[in-house]
């Protein structure tokens, strides 16, 4: 057996777990044993997901709105993905938390992904038809917020004072459904809390439509809810019984 088939039949049997990357990610795993580097599998750069068809064809939320905000969308995409390739090369021994690369890349890095996880929940669960959610989400909701309607009220509110997003979430930790505001894209995180529905209230949301009418917007994102979309989301968090 050469050197190198010994390699790779070590590397497949270790607790690395490295049976299980692609042979790319494995012949990366193999020259860093090899030169001594610690081994760190490829990641695959961020990719915009596409709009669904029945968000383009809404009843009170634009065509020409949907199509400026996913280009807002790729945007945030491509700035995660260059800030990425820039964290490859930036300079460690300079970092500083008053100022350094490394420290605004990382922030600004925070802004890109939250507007790309923010954007891709909110997309997915417009194009539906409003209405009441069913099962186990609007049993939650009943429960923590003594009522739908009760539930409703808190939200639309949520979304007048919010400056950038709103977001229905539940946090694993209390075992309870939230209306949170954030006023940017990375102000959101409630560490353990899984947001399953997002209101985007900044002004490209809503202004080709309505200009500073958000409370009308608000009114014509409710009724273009998917509550399929956000039951699924809902039904994959872990919750407590």
């Amino acid at each position: 057996m050469t050197e190198t088939n010994s390699r790779r039949s070590f590397l497949q049997r270790s607790a690395l777990g490295v049976a299980g990357l692609s042979v790319a990610n494995l012949a990366l795993v193999e020259d860093a044993v090899g030169s001594g580097i610690p081994a760190v599998p490829a990641v695959a750069p961020y990719a915009a997901k596409p709009l669904k068809p029945s968000t383009l064809s809404m009843n009170g939320i634009s065509r020409r709105t949907m199509e400026e905000h996913y280009k807002l969308y790729v945007g945030y995409v491509n700035k995660a993905n260059e800030i990425l390739e820039a964290l490859k090369t930036v300079d460690h021994s300079k970092a500083n938390q008053t100022f350094s690369p490394l420290r605004a890349l990382k922030v600004e890095l925070s802004f890109a992904v939250g507007g790309i996880k923010n954007h891709e929940i909110y997309f997915d669960h417009l194009g539906g038809n409003g209405g009441v959610p069913t099962g186990t989400l609007l049993e939650q909701i009943n429960r923590d917020f003594g009522s739908y309607e009760a539930w409703e009220r808190d939200f639309r509110a949520t979304g007048l004072a919010a400056r950038g997003w709103v977001w229905l979430a539940y946090d694993l930790d209390r075992g309870a459904l939230f209306n949170y505001l954030g006023d940017a894209q990375n102000t959101f995180p409630i560490w353990n809390a899984v947001p399953v529905a997002a209101l985007d209230t900044y002004e490209h949301a809503y202004f080709i439509d309505y200009a500073t009418d958000r409370k009308t917007y608000i009114d014509a994102f409710m009724k273009n809810l998917d509550w399929n979309a956000v039951e699924a989301r809902f039904a994959a968090v872990p919750r407590k019984p």
